[in-house]
């Protein structure tokens, strides 16, 4: 198994009311791939999750938008819609995206996604309370669990919930791996 230790990931997650399992699961998977991860939500401290857990944010939004990162997974529940109509989130997802690396969104936080424009015309899904959002902001929703597409040439991920969660983390690290031959070389 190939390491992701020479990759930097920013998960995003709000200081308030965002999805647990959301944020654990593709973190656990990062983790386990040996990723370089961030955690960064609008101010450094604690965060709370729906759910009970208690995560410390290393890093705030706004020095996060002007690093250059690998990956920008963006965690849904609640307080995800914080960063919705958010000016640093959404040029935290355009500007990874520009620069040709992978921007991931679970839950609600898809709607960030469709709000800076980025998947304006691409398919995505989202929790399904959100979807007419995502229409209305000119995405085309499916209802799959996960959704892997392209965008200017770079990878989007988008996620439908909680359930989710596992498969989400491992396209994650699926896609910063690269491509795999036949046998799970990378090419």
């Amino acid at each position: 198994m190939q390491e992701l230790s020479d990759k930097k990931v920013a998960i995003v997650i709000a200081q308030d009311q965002f999805r647990d399992e959301e944020f654990a699961q593709p973190h656990a998977s990062l983790n386990l791939a040996k990723a370089d991860i961030t955690v960064v939500s609008r101010k450094v401290g604690k965060c709370y999750g729906k759910l009970g857990s208690i995560v410390h944010a290393r890093m705030a939004l706004d020095e996060a938008a002007n690093l250059d990162w690998d990956g920008v997974v963006f965690v849904g529940g609640a307080g995800a819609g914080d960063y919705m109509d958010d000016p640093v989130a959404h040029a935290l997802a355009l500007r990874t995206n520009e620069r040709g690396k992978l921007v991931a969104a679970i839950c609600k936080a898809p709607t960030i996604l469709a709000h800076a424009g980025l998947i304006r015309g691409a398919e995505a899904t989202c929790f399904p309370d959100f979807y007419d959002d995502l229409r209305a902001h000119g995405v085309k929703v499916s209802t799959s669990p996960v959704v892997e597409t392209e965008v200017n040439g770079a990878p989007v991920i988008t996620a439908n919930g909680p359930q989710s969660a596992f498969a989400f983390g491992q396209a994650i690290v699926n896609t910063l791996r690269g491509p795999l031959d036949p046998f799970g070389f990378m090419l």
